[in-house]
């Protein structure tokens, strides 16, 4: 009896943390020692170094509430393993990057390339070996947002990632002359450099590569739904009604390529003013939730509109970095978990192909 009061709480807490329905069976094993000494086993398929502890103390505060069960002791074990998602049928595989995500938003200045830069930082300091792929050609903003101004060096013909706060990047903003050099290019060239910048960079051993998408729905896109093993993507959007139609957009273009959607993150979600601690929706309130809801997909979190992001943003040093144990950093670690365990999820090999696009 005991055995199955602990693992329900278990389970409770741990689909409550990562908004999941239900944690599957394989997650978690218990082994019950004598005189009510108890070990539970967590194999999770996702890196969880840091946020497992938070995770023990709400399993502690739920099984407290139950006065007929009897715990003299608890270990705790936690195991992980990042699955591998199998690329499509006909891809071109990276055998070294074991899953890629892409960070998109159909639309500009809603802080998607921030967004990514906190997420990867958040994945890496949870355990998992991370890659940042900037896809932005025409506007690379990741050797800004991570402070690198060195250029990468050559072995042989491919290029090494630049490494910094522990993740590998790469952009076509570390090759140009400066940060003014401005990128001249038509569609093809374009999509062209994005394949250069992803297979003929030496990734090393990568749980996760995030791409920071472009906004809109054009070439560079089209090269990844088509050319790219792309495990999954998710949305980033604000609240405001104008953002929402265009990243309505990037949805739909996702759904079209048959790219699986992990979810929605909506950012500059609201703003707390640190002197009077009012809350304000600025640019609207629950659109990103409306939009989840319209499209059936979960809304991993919401991050607020906060001068400490940006400051750390211009700095170079993400907030991630710059403020380890900050409240606002919590939030990019849960929303970091919540769209790795989705990914897990999704592990099994794939049955797509490659979407036939068609313009109609």
């Amino acid at each position: 009896m005991s055995v199955s009061i602990i693992v329900s709480s278990v389970k409770k807490v741990l689909a409550s943390a990562l908004t999941l329905s239900a944690i599957p069976d394989n997650w978690l094993q218990l082994i019950e020692n004598k005189e009510n000494h108890y070990t539970l086993n967590l194999s999770l398929p996702f890196m969880h170094d840091k946020i497992h502890r938070l995770w023990q103390q709400d399993i502690l505060q739920d099984l407290s509430k139950n006065n007929t069960l009897k715990i003299n002791g608890l270990e705790w074990k936690w195991q992980a393993a990042v699955a591998a998602t199998q690329a499509p049928m006909g891809a071109k595989t990276l055998p070294q990057v074991k899953n890629i995500i892409a960070i998109a938003s159909g639309k500009g200045g809603v802080g998607k390339s921030t967004v990514t830069t906190n997420l990867a930082l958040a994945l890496a300091a949870e355990g998992a070996r991370v890659g940042i792929l900037d896809a932005d050609i025409y506007g690379p903003n990741q050797p800004n947002l991570l402070g690198i101004t060195e250029k990468p060096q050559l072995q042989g013909k491919a290029l090494i990632p630049m490494l910094k706060y522990g993740v590998q990047s790469m952009s076509i903003g570390y090759l140009l002359d400066s940060v003014q050099t401005p990128v001249i290019w038509r569609g093809p060239m374009v999509s062209g450099a994005l394949q250069q910048l992803l297979y003929d960079t030496l990734w090393h051993e990568l749980d996760y590569l995030l791409i920071d998408m472009p906004p809109g729905t054009g070439d560079i896109q089209l090269t990844l739904a088509q050319k790219v093993p792309v495990s999954g993507a998710v949305i980033v959007t604000t609240p405001q009604d104008l953002a929402l139609l265009d990243v309505q957009k990037a949805v739909n273009m996702f759904k079209k390529v048959a790219v699986p959607l992990l979810g929605v993150v909506e950012n500059m979600s609201y703003y707390h003013c640190p002197k009077c601690q009012h809350v304000d929706a600025i640019f609207g309130e629950a659109g990103g939730k409306q939009m989840a809801e319209q499209f059936e997909l979960d809304l991993l979190g919401a991050l607020p509109l906060n001068t400490d992001i940006r400051r750390a943003c211009d700095a170079g040093v993400p907030l991630v970095v710059a403020a380890p144990e900050g409240e606002i950093t919590q939030l990019y670690h849960q929303i970091a978990v919540k769209l790795a365990a989705r990914l897990a999820l999704r592990a099994a090999p794939m049955k797509r192909r490659f979407a036939k696009i068609v313009v109609e």
